[in-house]
């Protein structure tokens, strides 16, 4: 799945690095005609970011390697292949 999803790296959907919230962490974004929104990053070193919320519900999957979510103080790892929804107002890392 290296070149999963091939359209969405086209450069107009890139976010510009200094407009990334974590250091080390390329995306793109790609906002769909019924205001839906796919966003598809890689991260090439160990990163870390803030703890945030989101107004929207958040869905994922890991596509290659491991993300660890932390919610609530819990640390949930997310291997590739697995997925996980995070409803909106929920805080994580």
């Amino acid at each position: 799945m290296d070149n999963f999803p091939e359209f969405i790296k086209h450069p107009a959907n890139r976010i510009a690095l200094f407009n990334q919230a974590t250091p080390g962490v390329e995306g793109y974004v790609f906002d769909g005609a019924n205001g839906s929104q796919m966003a598809f990053w890689t991260c090439a070193e160990n990163a870390s970011s803030a703890d945030h919320v989101h107004e929207y519900d958040e869905y994922m999957i890991v596509v290659r390697g491991c993300y660890t979510l932390i919610i609530d103080g819990e640390r949930i790892p997310i291997r590739a292949g697995e997925e996980y929804f995070i409803p909106r107002g929920a805080r994580h890392s």
